[in-house]
């Protein structure tokens, strides 16, 4: 953390850079599609199987550091 840079702040820079790095990864697979490269379609299933779990554990992460901020209880 930069000296002075606020938790928020830090948060927000990371954050930028990581998700432009990760948006600019999945458009690198979807070059895949291209004539120069033969997939079944049971592969690309697969691929996006995979990202999509990740996808959703990942946001996942992020509703339960909520939960646990609120301190809220309900039945």
């Amino acid at each position: 953390m930069a000296e002075g840079e606020s938790k928020s702040d830090k948060f927000k820079r990371l954050a930028a850079q990581r998700v432009t790095n990760a948006l600019k990864k999945i458009e690198l697979i979807g070059n895949l599609s291209s004539p120069g490269y033969e997939y079944a379609q049971e592969e690309v299933d697969k691929i996006f199987s995979a990202l999509q779990q990740t996808l959703d554990n990942t946001k996942a992460r992020f509703s339960k550091s909520i939960e646990k901020e609120t301190g809220k209880f309900e039945l």
